[in-house]
């Protein structure tokens, strides 16, 4: 039987509706001169997969800052966390040395392979922070160089010609050690503390 004129327009307006169902494009099988992994179906599926791949072929930083009075074990308890040498013993004050009037910040970079998955570890150390009588406004030096990590990184990565691989000198991690007797407590503000 023929179909007339209004069903083959229903016909029409139905596939209009209904779209082809989508299938992965055709890739010639080896290019000349292209490398064919290239050519490989790539979807939004496969971006934490590469993501990984990447990471684990470049390694990423992890910063870690400690903060704290001298002797509440600060290089003690990040060497044990990293199951190595991986921050320097601070040798204490002698008598005739005298207590740095300024929070000095250093940085120690070392890098620390687990399981083919390399970190860049720096480990940024405060000594000086709350050793003295008076402590205020000691927490200054620290915000002052959190912050400027921050902008250094934003600027590197709004940057039109910026590198392939920014350093990352940002802090992620602060420890904030905390005398157990009470004595001698910094009074630093919440917002040095957040």
């Amino acid at each position: 039987p023929h179909a007339g004129p209004v069903e083959s327009k229903n016909e029409a307006a139905m596939s209009e509706l209904v779209p082809e169902p989508r299938q992965k494009p055709v890739v010639p099988m080896k290019p000349v001169g292209i490398n064919a992994n290239l050519l490989g179906y790539i979807g939004i599926d496969t971006i934490i997969e590469q993501m990984r791949k990447k990471t684990m072929k470049t390694g990423f930083d992890f910063n870690i800052m400690v903060v704290g009075q001298s002797g509440l074990g600060k290089s003690t308890l990040v060497n044990t966390l990293f199951k190595s040498q991986v921050s320097r013993k601070s040798s204490g004050w002698n008598r005739e040395e005298k207590i740095p009037k300024t929070v000095e910040i250093k940085a120690i970079g070392h890098v620390i392979e687990e399981g083919g998955v390399k970190m860049k570890l720096t480990v940024i150390d405060t000594p000086g922070f709350g050793d003295q009588i008076n402590n205020e406004n000691c927490w200054e030096p620290i915000e002052k160089y959190i912050n400027e990590q921050y902008e250094k990184f934003l600027k590197e990565e709004v940057n039109i010609a910026r590198k392939k691989r920014i350093p990352d000198t940002r802090v992620h991690c602060c420890l904030y050690f905390i005398s157990p007797t009470g004595h001698s407590y910094v009074q630093s503000p919440s917002s040095f503390l957040k």
